[in-house]
């Protein structure tokens, strides 16, 4: 494939698509022969081509910038890493540069998620309890296996389930808009060595208390799980 020609591909359906965006954006990156410190395609291009929107563009963009593929320079453009970081070395880089941001998502997380558990204690119906306890164990069985990625999808479907068992729509919009809005608070905490591990178990505990019909326990363990998240952060920031 010469240098300038996107592929042709399916129209991607218009859903939450990032891993998927990221994914075919890599490609492109191998495929096309780009080397450290050449301009990769702006959004627009990107959008074009692909026929998503601009924000599951710009979350694939986060996800390469994240694992060290790419770096995002304001008023310029994308540019293909020149010293290619690899692992939680490119994270760490990337999460000092998206510092401020960061912070943020989890001052607005810690203002909604607990409050959220707490209702779902109180008003999920046994069907939301059902499909938060598959949830539960479904990121328990594939923690050990499952990719980074993956595992930020079940924690997002995780917390949304949560929302929808509020039984209050408009808190489940404003989750929804979260995941999008401040996708970097999502996949920031997780690729921290052991924290999806420590998620397992701080999960448990919330779901433990919305199970019981516990809406203070809920929300203790919520607060509790979103504050050590955020501890590891922190700690990373400062290592």
């Amino acid at each position: 494939m010469r240098r300038g020609e996107l592929p042709v591909i399916e129209p991607l359906k218009l859903e939450r698509l990032s891993e998927r965006v990221s994914e075919v954006l890599k490609n492109l990156i191998q495929e096309e022969g780009f080397k450290p410190g050449d301009k990769f395609y702006s959004e627009h291009q990107l959008i074009e081509r692909l026929k998503v929107s601009r924000s599951s563009i710009r979350e694939a963009i986060r996800i390469l910038e994240a694992t060290g593929w790419v770096t995002v320079q304001h008023g310029k453009g994308i540019f293909i890493a020149r010293e290619p970081l690899h692992g939680f070395e490119a994270f760490k880089e990337w999460l000092k540069n998206n510092r401020q941001d960061i912070l943020e998502h989890f001052e607005v997380r810690l203002l909604i998620d607990p409050k959220a558990a707490f209702y779902a204690a109180l008003r999920g119906t046994e069907q939301d309890l059902s499909v938060l306890k598959n949830l539960c164990e479904e990121y328990c069985e594939k923690s050990s296996t499952a990719t980074v990625e993956q595992m930020i999808k079940l924690d997002e479907q995780f917390h949304a389930a949560i929302a929808k068992a509020t039984r209050n729509r408009t808190l489940s919009v404003l989750m929804k808009t979260m995941t999008t809005v401040l996708f970097e608070g999502w996949i920031s905490s997780l690729h921290i060595p052991g924290r999806i591990q420590h998620t397992v178990e701080e999960h448990r505990r919330v779901l433990e208390a919305i199970l019981q019909r516990n809406p203070g326990g809920a929300e203790q363990a919520m607060r509790e799980h979103l504050t050590k998240a955020l501890q590891d952060i922190k700690a990373s920031l400062e290592g």
